[in-house]
Order: structure tokens, then sequence, then C-alpha cells
């Protein structure tokens, strides 16, 4: 099977990489900005008539699309999440051979949901903050394309290999900096919100699931397990040996590095987290009469991932506490 690659240098696509690379029975090519693609072409720049010309060179039965952007401004997130998801339907319907499109979506997409309940595929989408807005349009752009297409909507991905301007890529490099310094404190946001977290190899596992499928819509991807982020925040502290203390800054509006520090990582076309916004970030939220508000909290999400078993015959393999110990493991092992 020939499979075409979007946005492989990103947090999940380096992952989907891997994966797919491993799998003798695919033929992988990979397009994007970089020098190390085998097409170079920049989905938030380019025409959709030319990735068409690609395309037919090509001739993908397959394309996965895990480029977009988490960080950055408006315009950024509305190029890399929603203006490039446009040229790659528009492409692929002008292509001599449509290609089957699978789609990385958020579970940023559905914001504020009722607590303490799994929330499904069929629930009204509410996003709070460009990042949301743009991915919806994204998955709304796919499902209206009357394409063979599957939108993956990730909850909270974790793993070795996440940026540090994320949640968990932040707490590992604050342990590493106090060891290395001897504090006895590491500052982060408020972490009493839940989460789905998932590890970033189980979702490359689900993206090869639903390339070779036949299933289309929404699937989510998550554990199904809604883990509230300071007792995982604790699964990392011990992986790490910290005895110190991990300070909350309860409510404090906290801004990710978008660029500065990351070696291009935040750059569009390349996806990172999927909605891994938690109390404190001024991404989601919702006012106590229900309406969203921006800058307010999410506290709940969990996934409803029955679509996922049995659409895609896929689970979760990878424990939350081995996730977070590698990334406790590159964090301390990086040069």
């Amino acid at each position: 099977m020939r499979v075409l690659l979007l946005g492989a240098d990103g947090f999940i696509g380096r992952r989907v990489t891997d994966r797919l690379l491993m799998d003798q029975e695919l033929q992988v090519t990979v397009l994007g900005r970089r020098d190390s693609a085998d097409i170079r072409f920049d989905l938030t720049t380019g025409s959709p008539g030319a990735l068409a010309r690609f395309l037919d060179a090509v001739a993908p039965q397959v394309v996965i699309n895990c480029a977009g952007a988490t960080y950055g401004s408006s315009r950024t997130l509305i190029r890399s999440n929603t203006l490039a998801v446009a040229t790659v339907c528009e492409a692929i319907r002008r292509s001599r051979e449509p290609a089957r499109l699978v789609h990385v979506g958020s579970a940023a997409e559905y914001g504020p949901v009722p607590g303490g309940v799994p929330v499904s595929e069929q629930a009204e989408p509410r996003p709070v903050g460009p990042y949301g807005v743009s991915k919806l349009a994204g998955t709304e752009l796919v499902l209206a394309s009357g394409l063979d297409a599957a939108v993956l909507r990730v909850f909270d991905v974790v793993g070795p290999g996440a940026p540090t301007a994320s949640l968990f890529g932040r707490l590992a490099e604050g342990l590493r900096r106090a060891l290395e310094r001897g504090e006895n404190q590491v500052r982060m946001p408020d972490l009493s919100g839940y989460r789905d977290f998932v590890d970033v190899r189980d979702v490359a596992r689900a993206i090869q699931a639903a390339a070779v499928s036949a299933a289309t819509g929404v699937v989510n991807i998550g554990s199904g397990h809604a883990v509230r982020a300071r007792d995982a925040a604790q699964l990392l502290v011990r992986a790490s040996g910290f005895e110190g203390a991990i300070v909350e800054e309860n409510r404090q509006v906290l801004l990710p590095t978008q660029v500065a520090g990351q070696g291009g990582d935040h750059l569009p076309g390349h996806h990172h987290q999927s909605g891994q916004h938690l109390p404190g970030h001024r991404t989601e939220g919702q006012r106590p009469e229900g309406r969203p508000a921006q800058g307010e909290p999410v506290p709940w999400r969990q996934a409803d991932v029955r679509t996922a078993r049995d659409r895609l015959g896929w689970r979760t393999q990878v424990p939350l506490e081995e996730s977070l110990g590698d990334v406790w493991l590159e964090t301390a092992c990086r040069v």
C-alpha cells in the first residue's frame, strides 16, 4: 500500500513515521517543508493544484495528515489547522485517483463537557479559543469533503518526545533543572483538571489501524480513563527521583513558548499535542452559566473509546506510568 504522510516531523508524526516504516507492506512517501522530506511542499502556502500534481505522481492509496500547529497566533493556527486541511482535501479531490484520508483531529474540538462522563463522537463540539476552533474547522472540512475519510480526535498525548511547551514536557524540563541546580521546588500551573492521557506510540498505532481500515467519520482516540493531572504529574516526579515540592500557580495564565528554544518544533505543519490544555492555560473554558469563555478551564475530559475498539480494533497498550517514565528518561538523557 502506498502511503503519503504529512507532518512527519511533529510529535505525533515522528512516531507515525517510525510505525509505518516498520511495516514492510507499506510504501511511505513523506511530504513536508523540511529538507528531509521526500517531497518539499508547504501546506499553508501551496496551492491545491500543485499538491494534486504531487498526488498524481505518488498515487497514494492513503494520505495521513499529522500536520498542524498547537501554539502560535490565531492566524498561524487557522492557516495550519484549517487552510492547510482545505488544501489537502481539494488536492485529493482533484487527483486522478482520490486517496483515502486519515486526518488527526483534537479533543480540544469538544470544548467544555459534563464532568464525570466520557464524551462520545456524537457530542456537540463547543471549542474555546483559536486552537480548538481551528481544529474543528479542519475536521468539518474533512467530513464535508465527500472523500473516504476518517478523523481521529486524539485526546491528551503524552510520551517521549513531548514538546517542552506541553504540560509534561515543561514539568520534565523543570525537574531536570531543579535536580541539576539543587533546587527544592518546581513551579507548574494548576493541576486540578482531569484529562484522558494517551501515549504517542498508541496514537501512532491507531493512525496505522485507521489507514488500513474502512472506518469513516470521527473516531475518539484516548485511554478511556480520566486522570487528575496532579496525580499524573506525581508519576513523572517519582520517575525523576525529585524529592522537592511541585508548586502550582493556581489560576495563573500560562502562555506557552511558541518558538524560542523549540528548534522550530512549533512551526506550522508540525502537529505536537492534541488538546493538552489544563486550568491556567488561556485556551479553553466555561463560564458558570454554561457559555465558554477564553481564559477559564475545562476541568474534565475523558474519551468514550468504543468506536475505536469496534471500528479499528484498537485499544491502548502503554500504561501512563510507563509513558511518563519514558518522558523522564528521554529528558534526562538529552544532551
